[in-house]
């Protein structure tokens, strides 16, 4: 029965009767014996609701809007019984990568949260929310600002989504640690080499003095949200135990030194009757500590790369990527799959929730078939394993480049099988419909075709790299690639047809959506960025920057003009949903390859 309802329901029979007509009856009743969030509709002559709670009716409603709106409608009563397998299923959107979106952008992602029935949002932040005594954090970064959080929660109250409070309180505190005011509570106050990376001080000693700072900025932002759950991140420490703790990790060890740091955040909030969410990649490498992790607490499994692609990755890792790993603290075996990840959880019993990705950022156009099988690996282990929430997130690395419209397709998809998985598994081939009809309401049925298709763009490539597009790296860290980062020249010919197929077919794009002149103009975007990729490979450019051929002026001069186009534009682009805080930032992280493009068009070598 193709109802293109979304999610699919669990459960369609058609029963004896005709379909209501337009002033139909409609009965609604409570069903306690229905799971949470549960309902059941008839859609007969008389409307037929029943429903465990609140959240059953409004997704009983939502159906039944969409069965309405069905065209052609059912010839045919039917019953429909539908529940959820993920209590929460939240979004996370990262606003810290230089990206804060406008009201207008957050209403918009609202309404495809609420499409996909997502109940909890996120925002992820590290210096965009505006402290009334950190003004030196967020001044250039158009902050979030107690009446945008207010504003906020309540739209989000309105539609059945949980706003839920977000702010990294250990790792990633780059942006604070760069100030003199803070740099005294950096692990390490000086950037230190990790295999060849040099990184700023980013990781907040584990000390009594920070755990009441971060107390005191939490007690600033929680009262602007209704939710009593808290995100305190707590991910990527990665100089841990070289600083401030080195000999408290010497003595007690890695994994210790950091529950207890993470311990000494949570528990105001924990005996405040908070539920708080922390990130369990330090853990996944300590199952000795499976019996300390606080009460009260949800350690969140976060994984970004589908068990299909990530084993090519990693039968192709070069020394040099494996010592990246190494000296990182990465377990490469762990990023196989969601229960290798969450393996020292699963076998000591404890609770966690599952993080897939969006699989868009590092990208432009998204890594849609990546995305796909990482979110469905989530939703099987996390069922498999009783997880209470299954938490898609949506990250900005280096600029957050790729615009708001590229998420919908995996936020469209996330939402299908963390709902049903077993009814929605098969959303992938329907998917370029739903965005057409319940997204964008474009009659000429091009834009979500045109997404899904730019979409496995990458995938198609017959070059892996984790959790990012060779398409991107090659612009931003074309010295960095490795020749098994780089696709053959049938497989990047392949790219360029379907991404120039996407440019001609966006003009037959007729969307009613009230954003549908923004959609297009964002997806044209993205799409020239990923051509520009393809030609960056075309131009050979891994070989002229490491000095093994050259590349003509009047070339150089042509991807040069053709950048400062393309930054131009999204100059432009990047305003239709987002502030212009930290615009310059992200801007700024293409000066590397402009300057060497520059160099070569006045005829010097790449390295100059």
């Amino acid at each position: 029965m193709n109802l293109l309802l979304h999610p699919a329901p669990r459960r369609i029979d058609e029963i004896p009767g005709r379909p209501p007509h337009a002033d139909a009856a409609m009965l609604t009743s409570r069903d306690e014996e229905l799971p949470p969030q549960g309902y059941r509709l008839e859609y007969g002559e008389t409307v037929r609701i029943a429903h465990a709670d609140a959240a059953g009716l409004r997704y009983a409603l939502q159906t039944l809007a969409q069965l309405r709106a069905t065209s052609p409608a059912p010839d045919r009563a039917l019953r429909i019984v539908d529940w959820p397998d993920f209590a929460r299923r939240g979004f996370q959107l990262d606003i810290s990568r230089d990206r804060v979106p406008t009201r207008a952008g957050l209403r918009r992602l609202v309404d495809v949260l609420e499409l996909a029935r997502f109940n909890q949002l996120e925002l992820y932040m590290e210096n965009t929310f505006a402290y009334r005594d950190h003004a030196e954090v967020w001044q250039d970064a158009s902050p979030m600002t107690p009446e945008d959080l207010h504003w906020l929660d309540d739209l989000c109250a309105a539609r059945g989504i949980e706003l839920v409070p977000n702010q990294n309180t250990f790792g990633h505190w780059e942006r604070w640690l760069s100030h003199d005011e803070h740099r005294h509570r950096a692990e390490h106050p000086e950037p230190q080499t990790f295999a060849g990376t040099v990184r700023p001080p980013s990781t907040l000693a584990p000390t009594d003095d920070n755990a009441r700072f971060v107390t005191g900025l939490l007690d600033e932002l929680t009262p602007h949200f209704r939710s009593w759950r808290l995100n305190i991140g707590a991910d990527e420490t990665w100089e841990l135990g070289t600083g401030t703790s080195r000999a408290q990790v010497a003595e007690d060890g890695l994994g210790t030194v950091f529950l207890d740091y993470v311990e000494k955040v949570a528990r105001p909030w924990t005996e405040r009757g908070y539920t708080v969410e922390f990130w369990a990649d330090i853990l996944g490498s300590h199952p000795e500590l499976m019996d300390r992790i606080p009460a009260g607490t949800a350690p969140v499994v976060w994984l970004y790369d589908s068990p299909n692609h990530i084993a090519t990755v990693l039968g192709r890792m070069s020394p040099a990527e494996q010592e990246f790993n190494r000296a990182h603290g990465i377990d490469a075996e762990q990023l196989r799959s969601f229960s290798s990840r969450a393996r020292a959880l699963i076998d000591a019993g404890v609770p966690f929730w599952v993080a897939p990705g969006t699989g868009t950022w590092l990208s432009f156009v998204g890594r849609l078939g990546n995305a796909i099988g990482n979110m469905t690996d989530a939703a099987e282990t996390g069922i498999a394993h009783g997880s209470g929430g299954f938490l898609l997130t949506c990250w900005g690395d280096e600029g957050h480049i790729d615009p708001p419209t590229i998420s919908y397709a995996p936020i469209v998809f996330g939402g299908g099988v963390s709902w049903a998985l077993e009814a929605n598994r098969d959303a992938e081939h329907r998917l370029a419909e739903i965005l057409d009809r319940h997204v964008f309401d474009d009659a000429a049925g091009a834009l979500g075709r045109i997404l899904v298709d730019v979409g496995r763009v990458a995938d198609n490539l017959d070059a892996k790299i984790g959790n990012a597009s060779p398409l991107f790296r090659i612009i931003q860290r074309a010295g960095a690639m490795e020749p098994h980062h780089v696709p053959s020249a049938e497989s990047l010919a392949s790219a360029r047809d379907v991404l120039s197929s996407a440019l001609s077919r966006l003009d037959d794009a007729h969307p009613a959506a009230a954003d549908g002149a923004t959609v297009i103009a964002e997806i044209r975007q993205a799409v020239r960025w990923a051509l520009f990729g393809v030609e960056l490979f075309h131009t050979d450019l891994v070989a002229v920057v490491d000095g093994s051929t050259e590349m003509s002026t009047e070339t150089a001069r042509g991807l040069l003009e053709c950048l400062d186009r393309l930054l131009a534009d999204q100059r432009r682009t990047w305003l239709f949903a987002a502030r212009p805080g930290g615009l310059d930032t992200s801007i700024a992280r293409f000066a590397p390859l402009r300057r060497v493009l520059a160099r070569l068009a006045n005829g010097a070598s790449a390295a100059g």
